[in-house]
């Protein structure tokens, strides 16, 4: 008998409606004491997600995995990796989550295997061989060369020559990455059979690693180079990913997948890892409402932090979207450093001031863990580093940082593992304290973080009245949800004040400003952020489209 997550009440749509929050599973909680964070790990603070009030937890890869890159090298899509547990573990990980009404988001990793998987390891036997169309292979150029100018995404080539069968496999990440051949109708049913698994299990739906990309140009096109025009992120790899990302035919796979998904009841939801920066190509990810329901959106995760930078990524999107897509926002994942170190600068204030915006834009939030606790990075020595990434790029740039133990309570182990044993990522100097330091201080982020979502359940304009910008001062972003709510926060150096206003404080990053009246003139400090509940008086709602 197939499982079923928990049924939404008539009025809401939990993935719409609610807030999503990631975990890194390796690096939540350590269940058995071996230093590495587990599924049971998960099961045992899932109080900790009910009571911040969550309706769904995305988890990183837990497949069976070489771990060249922590997961997202599947050796076995169907299995669960070791380390972390088992699929029986599995199994009560998602039988307690719908006790507590929240629901379980998988990882699935389409463009990629490792090249230990079963499927290549046939691959690369001959060319003749049962899974040879699996992936892409390619001659080599006249000299010997790759095929094309093609560069991974983690540097240098994207091609490997295979010596046994003379032919190089393509890898957009890492050599022990082969991506498969999405031309391959058996790829396509292997993946339908890979879906209904797991939600038959009764998995809520799938965050798609890098969706964008799983697609090639079957002419194995050269990439143009990048002009000024680009994004700065696309610059800094020097081509534009025009032939091996951002196909045209991607989108009959997500129809594909959307028809699965939205064939089960309820139905699952499909989460892209779009990583775009034009916001056309990011809408086009949405369909007419048959391909993603929600899309991940770096233009507003690489802004530069302000209230102008910030305030146009989000006009941006909200212009591109067709009608009845929905937004997704997150400030940070485990690819990136986190918010309040790569934004902030480490002060707190400001990554208060972050999780008011966050969660009250119109779209989903989606809180990494430890953002309700405003974790910075923490420093991580040379010689502890475990991401191929982060060891290829010291000291410019890494993912260990933000992929360290979350601190649940003071002490050795810091509630994430056993005393006296060493996690398997430094645990840090927990600045920001730990989960029961902030829960037990009702002026805490982690208090912040959960009366906001609190607010979203209880006050119907945050979840699905339109975003209106406000004018405001420089450094400010102001704007309207529905007739009922008014966000403002100071993200510049200096105070300022936005004025027209009126109504009740809410929310402040400064608690003592709550339940305080507005008269006309909103005062902001540096950092400040209010959420006000406006008078009826001279407001208006925005016309319908």
């Amino acid at each position: 008998m197939p499982r079923v997550p928990p049924a939404d009440p008539p009025d809401r749509t939990w993935w719409r409606d609610g807030v999503l929050y990631q975990v890194y599973p390796r690096s939540f909680a350590d269940s058995n004491g071996d230093g590495v964070g587990d599924l049971r790990g998960i099961v045992e603070h899932l109080d900790h997600l009910a009571w911040l009030g969550v309706d769904g937890v995305w988890i990183t890869p837990v497949t069976v995995s070489p771990d060249d890159d922590w997961g997202y090298d599947v050796a076995d899509y169907t299995s669960v990796q070791p380390a972390l547990g088992t699929l029986d573990d599995l199994d009560e990980l998602l039988e307690e989550a719908a006790r507590h009404d929240i629901r379980v988001i998988l990882d699935l990793v389409p463009n990629h295997t490792s090249v230990r998987h079963p499927w290549f390891l046939d691959a690369r036997s001959s060319r003749t061989s049962r899974h040879r169309d699996w992936y892409v292979w390619a001659d080599p150029g006249p000299d010997g060369s790759p095929p094309n100018n093609w560069l991974g995404s983690f540097g240098g080539s994207a091609w490997t020559l295979d010596e046994e069968t003379g032919q190089y496999y393509l890898h957009n990440f890492l050599p022990s990455q082969a991506d498969l051949n999405w031309w391959n109708e058996e790829v396509r049913e292997e993946f339908d059979r890979i879906l209904r698994f797991w939600f038959d299990r009764g998995v809520a739906g799938f965050r798609i690693d890098v969706c964008h990309m799983i697609v090639k140009d079957r002419e194995l096109r050269d990439n143009p180079p990048t002009d000024e025009a680009d994004h700065w992120f696309e610059q800094l790899r020097g081509q534009r990913q025009l032939f091996n990302a951002g196909r045209p035919e991607v989108h009959d796979v997500l129809r594909r997948w959307r028809a699965i998904a939205d064939s089960y009841d309820p139905p699952r939801v499909l989460l892209g890892e779009t990583h775009v920066f034009d916001p056309r190509l990011l809408a086009s990810f949405y369909g007419r409402g048959d391909e993603l329901n929600l899309a991940f959106n770096f233009l507003f995760m690489h802004a530069p932090f302000g209230a102008d930078g910030l305030a146009e990524a989000v006009q941006t999107t909200e212009a591109s979207l067709p009608p009845g897509a929905w937004p997704l926002w997150a400030a940070g994942d485990h690819d990136y450093p986190r918010f309040p170190t790569r934004w902030c600068g480490g002060d707190p204030d400001r990554a208060r001031a972050v999780l008011v915006l966050l969660l009250t834009l119109r779209g989903t939030p989606i809180l990494y863990y430890g953002d309700e606790l405003g974790l910075p990075d923490t420093d991580v020595p040379r010689e502890r580093l475990r991401d191929p990434v982060s060891i290829a790029l010291y000291p410019v740039f890494g993912r260990d940082p933000a992929r360290t133990p979350m601190p649940w309570r003071p002490g050795p182990g810091a509630g994430f593992t056993d005393p006296g044993v060493e996690p398997w990522l430094p645990l840090g100097d927990r600045a920001a304290g730990t989960v029961e330091d902030q829960r037990d201080d009702p002026s805490s982020t982690l208090h912040l973080c959960r009366d906001l979502i609190r607010l979203r359940a209880e006050v119907p304009d945050l979840r699905r009245e339109d975003y209106e910008p406000l004018p405001s001062p420089t450094g400010v972003w102001a704007y309207r949800r529905g007739p009922r709510v008014i966000v403002a926060a100071n993200l510049g150096d200096e105070p300022a004040a936005v004025d027209g206003v009126s109504g009740t404080v809410r929310i402040a990053t400064r608690r003592d400003r709550d339940g305080t009246r507005v008269r006309g003139r909103l005062e902001l400090g540096p950092s400040d952020a209010v959420v006000l509940e406006a008078e009826p008086e001279g407001t208006r709602r925005r016309a319908e489209p």
